[in-house]
C-alpha cells in the first residue's frame, strides 16, 4: 500500500512537470471538466452550460454558444463517437504523453453536449475498458517472451502502462483544484531542509554497532 502512494505521488508530480503551454491548456480543461461533473449534483447540465455561465458572467456575448449546442444536440450518433475516442485517448496516455489526456477529456465534452454526460462517461469508459482487455489477452501468448530482437507485449508491462494511462486520465480534472489548493497552503507548510549535494553524506552506523567519539590527543608544547 505504500508503495501504491508513493507511485501515485509521483504521478501528480508529474502530472503538472509539462511544458507551460501544455500548462495552461491542462489547467482550463481541468476547470472546465471539474465545473462540468460538480455541476451534475444539481442536475443535468450541459458543458456549454458551464462555459455560457462563466461567459455571461463575464459579461460577454453567448450567442454562438448556444448556436453550438443545438448544433450538437441534431447529431447525436456522430458525437456518440467520440465518448469512444474519449476512451481511446486516455488508454494512450503516458508519463511522457500527456497530451491525449487533455485530448480524451475535450472529446468527452463534446459527446456530453450531445449524449448526456452519463450516456457520454460511460462510452468513454466502456471504449477504454475494451481497448486494455484485449491488449491484455494479447499479452497472454508474450508472457514468456524474451524481449531481445523483437517487439512483444508483456503482461505485466501492459498491466503498468495501463494502470498509468487510468491514473493520468482521472489526474486532468484534479489539476486546477489541486494547483489552487497548493497556493493556498504553501505559505503555510514547513519542510525539512533539503540536503546539500555538495557534502557527502554521513555513512550511518550498523545496528549493533557502538559508536565512540574520537580521542583527542594533546599536542606538546614546543
Amino acid at each position: 500500500m505504500r508503495e501504491r502512494r508513493k507511485e501515485l505521488a509521483r504521478l501528480c508530480r508529474c502530472a503538472v512537470k509539462r511544458p507551460r503551454w501544455q500548462l495552461v491548456l491542462a489547467v482550463l480543461v481541468s476547470a472546465w471538466t471539474s465545473s462540468w461533473i460538480l455541476a451534475q449534483i444539481s442536475g443535468p447540465v450541459s458543458p456549454l452550460d458551464v462555459l455560457r455561465e462563466a461567459v455571461e458572467w463575464a459579461g460577454l456575448p453567448s450567442g454562438g454558444l448556444d448556436a453550438a449546442g443545438e448544433w450538437a444536440g441534431r447529431r447525436p450518433r456522430s458525437f456518440a463517437a467520440l465518448a469512444a475516442l474519449a476512451g481511446l485517448c486516455w488508454a494512450a496516455t503516458t508519463e511522457r504523453a500527456q497530451l491525449p489526456a487533455l485530448t480524451g477529456w475535450l472529446a468527452l465534452l463534446a459527446a456530453g453536449e450531445s449524449i448526456g454526460y452519463r450516456d457520454a462517461v460511460h462510452g468513454a469508459l466502456i471504449a477504454m475498458a475494451v481497448f486494455l482487455a484485449a491488449v491484455a489477452l494479447l499479452s497472454l501468448s508474450g508472457r514468456r517472451a524474451f524481449v531481445v530482437d523483437r517487439v512483444a507485449l508483456v503482461p505485466k508491462d501492459v498491466l503498468r502502462a495501463g494502470a498509468t494511462a487510468v491514473t493520468l486520465s482521472a489526474i486532468v480534472p484534479l489539476i486546477a483544484p489541486g494547483l489552487l489548493l497548493v497556493g493556498l497552503f504553501r505559505p503555510y507548510v514547513t519542510r525539512p531542509p533539503r540536503p546539500d549535494p555538495t557534502r557527502a553524506p554521513i555513512p550511518r552506523p550498523r545496528s549493533g554497532t557502538c559508536v565512540t567519539a574520537p580521542v583527542e590527543h594533546p599536542v606538546p608544547d614546543r
